[in-house]
């Protein structure tokens, strides 16, 4: 089996989604609330960062490119004045 069990990009979405649940977990549990209420904030928060981190770190396929709607002509007599 040569290749990894996650991608980079599935890895790096999952990392960003554990350290917003743990900041949210944490953040809930200095407010005072106990600790099950700290562990469903966190929990939630986990659940809801996922898709968002999926969405905004695009993949390849989906990236926007620049448009070449510019010919060559039209840059030639641009840069000869």
């Amino acid at each position: 089996m040569d290749r990894p069990l996650l991608s980079l990009r599935s890895a790096l979405i999952f990392l960003l989604a554990l350290l917003t649940g743990g900041a949210a977990s944490g953040l809930t549990a200095v407010a005072g609330e106990g600790a099950a209420r700290s562990l469903l904030a966190g929990l939630a928060a986990t659940g809801l960062a996922v898709p968002f981190f999926n969405h905004l770190i695009a993949t390849e396929d989906s990236a926007v490119q620049p448009s070449s709607t510019v010919d060559a002509s039209t840059v030639e007599e641009k840069s000869n004045g």
